[in-house]
């Protein structure tokens, strides 16, 4: 067994696995888990023989609870890496790296606040509204590593903004994280297509320039930011 590598769930206790067929596999003694966060040390475990990757799936998510592996491997791995981690090479290209990144993510961050910008194409007596709802879009939606829709790729840069909107105005201006919802298939995702109705509604209203009633859901959220 422990010469397979493998993609498991959590099991019934804590040195224990379940396969995707619903097997329960005790994890080798000499073996330890590698927590996530180091992509890096969790990429050289890989590589160095077989592993037990831990993963449990919450709604459509999937969460990494860690790797299990030789702990004498993972400690030799650590150490090297460690190691070369500490020298002044690694540390000025880390830097370099970080800069590059940093740039490449504030560029993109300007880019996905004119794309909501656009999207919202409020009239002229609203622009001001619309930039601060920008602002606050862009700012919920585009942190790294936060799993919002602003950070995939695998849509266009416009319908990731029309979709962050939509998600800031259900949030923000309706009762939807208080509902009750029934545990029903479809059913939150009918809630939802309700809500953004509701939610295009309101921005037409400012698209047209109509006069805004004090009440408004959105007037109200853009006056609590």
């Amino acid at each position: 067994m422990p010469t397979t590598t493998r993609i498991v769930q959590p099991g019934p206790s804590t040195r224990v696995v379940r396969t995707s067929d619903g097997q329960d596999l005790e994890v080798p003694a000499n073996w330890e888990l590698l927590p996530p966060g180091d992509a890096t040390l969790t990429r050289r475990v890989k590589a160095g023989g077989p592993t037990w990757t831990v993963q449990e799936k919450k709604g459509r998510k999937i969460f990494s609870k860690g790797v299990w592996a030789d702990a004498d491997r993972i400690k030799t791995i650590r150490e090297d890496l460690d190691a070369e981690r500490s020298t002044d090479t690694y540390k000025k290209k880390r830097a370099t790296d970080l800069a590059r990144k940093e740039k490449k993510h504030n560029q993109y961050v300007a880019e996905f606040r004119e794309a909501v910008f656009s999207f919202l194409n409020f009239a002229v007596v609203y622009e001001s509204q619309a930039k601060q709802l920008a602002d606050a879009v862009t700012t919920h939606a585009t942190p790294v590593g936060s799993g919002t829709v602003a950070r995939t790729e695998r849509i266009p840069l416009e319908q990731r903004a029309e979709s962050a909107v939509i998600a800031w105005l259900r949030h923000a201006t309706t009762a939807y994280d208080e509902m009750k919802i029934a545990r029903i298939k479809g059913k939150r995702r009918e809630v939802r297509r309700q809500l953004a109705q509701q939610s295009r509604a309101i921005l037409d209203s400012y698209r047209r320039g109509d006069a805004i009633e004090t009440q408004c859901p959105l007037q109200r959220a853009l006056e609590n930011l």
